[in-house]
């Protein structure tokens, strides 16, 4: 049994292991672990760059990737507690944003300001329990190669956003969205795809 497997089974040494890892009733990774520890482990491509004032709670015990030439803009949070985040080569990460994995950000990418992207929910049908007494449940979010998210969009977990989509600004995607659309509102909806056959946008 591997050293990973020893510790999920266990649970006194995976509450230990987790004390050392982050502070109680805190997401950031102790100062010792962003320095020693995450640079050995999580990879960033060549020519990435993460500004200043982002906020990366990233820990060792789920990965975090950002690819080539890839940018994630001033006050951003990043957090894989709880899943995976993968950027992948040439994106944008706009200021503000917040992406709770598990999340996979294709190649080509554009996050504009004031994004949510969390792969994380709570459960809250318990009524006997406090909700962040609660188990936490995760499902993907995914978001193909060359696609453009705009302003102040939420996209929840479990959701695709195809190829060559664009979320329109204010958009909360709580469904699917097929590659090559044009995706507006609250829940948001389709309104344009893309026609091959008359190479041309054309309204749904």
């Amino acid at each position: 049994m591997s050293l990973k497997d020893n510790i999920k089974n266990n649970p006194k040494l995976k509450k230990l292991v987790h004390w050392m890892l982050i502070p109680t009733g805190e997401a950031r990774p102790r100062l010792w672990v962003k320095w020693f520890v995450n640079p050995f482990i999580h990879k960033k491509g060549k020519g990435s760059k993460v500004r200043r004032r982002t906020r990366m709670d990233v820990l060792p015990f789920n990965q975090f990737q950002l690819g080539a030439n890839a940018t994630i803009e001033d006050f951003c949070t990043i957090n894989n507690g709880v899943g995976d985040v993968f950027i992948g080569d040439n994106s944008l990460i706009g200021m503000g944003n917040v992406i709770i994995g598990p999340v996979s950000i294709g190649n080509n990418v554009i996050f504009a300001q004031n994004i949510v992207a969390s792969g994380l929910n709570h459960e809250y049908r318990d009524v006997n329990q406090p909700i962040h007494a609660q188990k936490i449940l995760v499902a993907p979010i995914v978001v193909e190669d060359d696609c453009w998210i705009a302003a102040n969009s939420v996209i929840t977990s479990g959701v695709t956003i195809g190829k060559h989509s664009v979320i329109a600004a204010g958009a909360v995607v709580t469904k699917n969205i097929p590659p090559y659309s044009v995706a507006v509102g609250n829940p948001a909806k389709v309104i344009k795809r893309f026609d091959f056959e008359v190479n041309d946008w054309v309204r749904v």
